[in-house]
């Protein structure tokens, strides 16, 4: 058996355990970026990788934690809260989406839910992405937001208004319907 001697393309353990979590982990990350961006496919990529890199430095630590996918989620709402504040006010998310292949039975709806989802205040956004993409908790979106439980109900309460608001009596109407 020929063995050699390790080289510098060989990963330390803890870098493989990293890149493991990080592809088991990316899709969903993506996902939620996806729709915490509104639809913005590049941004959510860059939001994807900023989480993934503050997580990479706190690995050892964040790796011995009871759920270090819900730790990457939190990472990942506030990357994306942080960088609405940082980023410039000249950005604006395109109205064009990227051709991907999806199974939607309605695309209409998809695109009009995403685009009154884009228009909400980020909070109301992440909030909303959490409780109810993610299936999150109050306490646990409480938690990942650094929010009163109470806080989360009340901006749960308003951003729907908002959403149904937006998208106009018509829509909860023909989506009320069976088909």
């Amino acid at each position: 058996m020929d063995q050699h001697p390790p080289t510098t393309e060989q990963a330390p353990p803890g870098r493989i355990d990293f890149l493991d979590f990080a592809a088991a982990r990316g899709g969903q990350l993506h996902r939620t970026a996806y729709l915490l961006t509104g639809g913005d496919s590049h941004l959510a990529e860059d939001l994807v990788q900023e989480a993934l890199s503050r997580v990479y430095v706190r690995w050892k630590r964040v790796s011995r934690l009871e759920n270090p996918a819900g730790y990457t989620q939190t990472v990942l709402v506030n990357t994306f809260l942080s960088m609405r504040r940082l980023r410039s006010s000249s950005e604006r998310v395109t109205i064009e989406f990227p051709e991907v292949a999806v199974n939607d039975q309605d695309p209409t709806l998809r695109l009009t839910l995403l685009q009154a989802l884009r228009d909400l205040p980020a909070q109301d956004r992440a909030v909303l992405v959490l409780r109810f993409w993610e299936d999150r908790s109050v306490e646990e979106t409480a938690a990942a937001l650094h929010l009163s439980s109470t806080a989360v109900r009340s901006r749960s309460h308003r951003a729907l208004h908002r959403m149904r608001a937006l998208l106009g009596t018509g829509f909860t109407e023909r989506t009320s319907q069976p088909r």
